[in-house]
């Protein structure tokens, strides 16, 4: 008798497309991306964009910024990272091309996934540069994804290098809203 090494069905983009909720499909296993995040997790997404949005046009660089677009990777895992930046123009419906540069912002509930299955994956795609925005320590991490062992800096501002050839300035103080005095 031999065993099924798949015990558990396994699903398609094109499954997930019916899908109700919010997922992501990891390998052809359905994740659930529930409950939605809370408030600081989506104003420092929302900043980010913005931050990113405005170097993008301070360097005249022709890419976008998207959040919780869903990323195709392949016909059996989709993913919706919280920031990417894409070079060029923003797709018409899904993200199928590696984007320049992604970011997750840190939750409770995905941070194990944020720093295993999500690294391990972007760096297989060829993502130049990933960033971990830790919204309750309030510190990024950057992890350039090409570099041999691939190790993350806690950085405070940074020169990226995005689309081959536009060079953006990052300061990652920007990525969090400004505490205001009691």
């Amino acid at each position: 008798m031999s065993i099924d090494p798949h015990p558990f069905p396994t699903y398609t983009a094109e499954d997930y497309a019916a899908w109700k909720g919010d997922w992501e499909l990891w390998d052809g296993v359905p994740i659930a991306m529930s409950p939605s995040p809370f408030g600081r997790h989506q104003s420092v997404v929302a900043k980010t964009v913005t931050h990113l949005t405005l170097a993008l046009e301070a360097s005249d660089c022709h890419a976008t910024v998207v959040s919780e677009l869903d990323w195709i990777v392949r016909s059996d895992t989709v993913v919706r990272p919280d920031v990417m930046l894409i070079c060029g123009d923003p797709p018409d419906t899904h993200q199928r091309a590696t984007p320049a540069l992604v970011v997750e912002v840190l939750s409770p509930s995905t941070q194990a996934n944020d720093r295993g299955f999500k690294r391990t994956l972007y760096r297989e795609q060829g993502v130049a540069t990933y960033l971990i925005v830790d919204p309750i320590q309030e510190t990024v991490e950057s992890i350039h994804m090409d570099a041999p062992g691939a190790a993350s800096t806690v950085v405070s501002s940074m020169k990226l290098t995005v689309c081959d050839h536009c060079e953006i300035d990052i300061d990652a103080a920007r990525f969090f809203p400004k505490r205001r005095p009691a």
